[in-house]
């Protein structure tokens, strides 16, 4: 990429949003956000308090003045940082990034397939230009390779994701229950669904029996639901497991791998991590701008 293709990609969002936002004013009285499934009648209210009304235009002109430049600012940010990026030829150990993503997918709740990869999609763009923007505040910071090895003698385990089941389950009283439960899970009713109404357990009957994330050293599963679910594949259920005096069916929805490093695979991050903590001022692509030409409307 060049500085001439770095201007096009901005000069070609603006001419977007301001195509758009002319389509509207010109042509029509309602728009359409495909993204967010909304229809906007610009002659109606936006939203109505009581008597007061929030009036089409006057919403649009505070995103402008509170947002325009903020967002606009972000969108260069992200351009310059991947352009230099580019240009410098910086590479991030995949594996980094698989690591982060891992943690963020254990901070949510069941998701579809689909949901899944747009997640991905979008947090892999968020953690490469953070990654990238680290790369490039700290590349001409100096960090002792005696430094970087008692860092990582210190912090070594906090890099390692273990692999990671995600349940819900069905706390039954009895074989019989499990069976009926099995029956019209197989006729097409719903995990949760069936949960509520079927399991005795307290704390997870009301969210469809849903339990989240686990690895296989926690002391708030059941061992039997690993060594269960390690014989299953992803969005599948157990047969009826026998836990105590009851009776329990396990819902895998994800496993997500573990990610473990070896010290030459970790040592340009942490010498990133360390370059930062050299840094006094925000981490910001403020300073970068200056590397690229730069222009824009609020110059």
């Amino acid at each position: 990429m060049t500085r001439r293709y770095l201007w096009g990609i901005i000069v070609l969002l603006l001419i977007t949003n301001l195509t758009t936002v002319a389509v509207w004013n010109n042509e029509k009285d309602v728009g359409v956000d495909e993204d967010l499934d909304i229809t906007v009648e610009k002659d109606s209210p936006v939203a109505t308090i009581g008597k007061q009304e929030i009036e089409y235009d006057a919403w649009m002109r505070t995103l402008k003045t509170e947002y325009g430049r903020e967002v606009l600012k972000e969108m260069i940010d992200k351009a310059v940082v991947f352009e230099l990026a580019e240009e410098k030829e910086i590479e991030i150990n995949q594996k980094l990034i698989d690591r982060e993503l891992a943690l963020l997918y254990t901070m949510q709740g069941v998701l579809s397939e689909t949901e899944i990869e747009e997640r991905k999609t979008e947090w892999t763009e968020e953690i490469k230009y953070r990654l990238y923007l680290e790369e490039l505040l700290t590349e001409s910071i100096s960090v002792s390779d005696q430094a970087i090895q008692e860092y990582y003698a210190d912090h070594e385990g906090q890099y390692e994701f273990i692999e990671s089941f995600q349940f819900s389950h069905a706390v039954l009283n009895d074989e019989a229950t499990a069976e009926r439960f099995l029956e019209e899970l197989d006729q097409g009713a719903s995990f949760s669904t069936l949960a509520r109404e079927f399991s005795v357990d307290e704390e997870t009957r009301d969210d469809g029996g849903y339990l989240g994330y686990y690895t296989d050293n926690s002391d708030y599963i059941p061992a039997e639901y690993f060594d269960v679910a390690k014989q299953l594949q992803e969005n599948s259920v157990s047969d009826p497991i026998y836990v105590g005096n009851n009776v329990a069916i396990l819902y895998v929805h994800r496993v997500i791998p573990d990610v473990s490093f070896s010290f030459d695979e970790l040592k340009p991050h942490l010498r990133r991590e360390l370059a930062l903590e050299q840094i006094d001022e925000i981490i910001s692509a403020d300073p970068l701008w200056n590397k690229l030409q730069v222009d824009w409307l609020y110059d």
